[in-house]
């Protein structure tokens, strides 16, 4: 993995998701390397990594918790920012910078909400802090039950286990939590929605279309069927079905 340290002039970027005002994105790039990943267009921001294959690289953001501080002292109005939008907040190289962590710290500080969106079971290192922000809402990446699919899929991203986890454990410190299951990759759905369900106050679904990126892994391993329209559209109104179902049952 080839780790850069840079310089950002901005961190809080106004962001197109509903109910979100803003994004925080400490790195460019991600070490989990998702072959289906959206993000790979972060690469033509990048002064170094152009042309560096997806997954190969993360630029650190050193400066990134005392530029926040400053945008944050500035603002007249609070608001909600998300952690994050094109890397994950907790993806190896936040272990040696902490740089998600600072930036929760000083949104606690401004009486910002907080949004988080990882994979990693890193999160549960910041409950303390979480605990005792504003307004918090930490959601978990688990696009399949299947771990040998994850492997493929998602080469050095945290097992599927190990994020359900995380999950447990955040939702029983008292934080409300999410999961979202995109894109829809191989799984069997009732087996996810079970493992999920106790510790979710909600879950989104979302096929979203960027399985064609690993088209040809997908048919080395027998899940040219996942690749399908017919099949995303299947298997998200069955787990929709399974979310409503069994909320209503507990």
């Amino acid at each position: 993995m080839d780790v850069t340290e840079v310089t950002t002039k901005s961190a809080l970027v106004r962001s197109r998701i509903p109910g979100l005002g803003y994004v925080i994105n400490p790195y460019t790039g991600c070490g989990h390397g998702c072959r289906y990943c959206y993000a790979v267009f972060m690469g033509k921001y990048s002064k170094q990594n152009q042309d560096t294959p997806w997954g190969s690289y993360v630029e650190v953001k050193t400066n990134i918790v005392d530029v926040l501080e400053r945008e944050l002292a500035r603002k007249r109005k609070t608001g909600t920012a998300m952690l994050s939008s094109v890397c994950d907040p907790y993806q190896p190289v936040e272990r040696q910078y902490k740089l998600t962590q600072g930036c929760l710290l000083a949104l606690r500080q401004h009486g910002w909400g907080v949004s988080i969106l990882t994979r990693s079971p890193l999160v549960t290192r910041d409950i303390g802090i979480l605990k005792t922000c504003l307004d918090v809402l930490v959601g978990f990446s688990i696009p399949t039950d299947d771990d040998k699919v994850r492997q493929v899929l998602e080469p050095r991203s945290p097992t599927i286990p190990a994020r359900i986890d995380a999950l447990r454990r955040v939702h029983d410190a008292g934080i409300r939590t999410w999961v979202f299951i995109a894109p829809v990759l191989p799984m069997d759905p009732e087996r996810l929605v079970e493992q999920i369900l106790p510790y979710i106050d909600y879950a989104m679904v979302d096929a979203l279309n960027y399985r064609q990126q690993a088209a040809a892994l997908f048919r080395e391993h027998g899940w040219a069927d996942a690749l399908t329209d017919d099949y995303a559209t299947r298997i998200s109104a069955r787990l929709r079905a399974l979310l409503q179902e069994k909320s209503h049952r507990a």
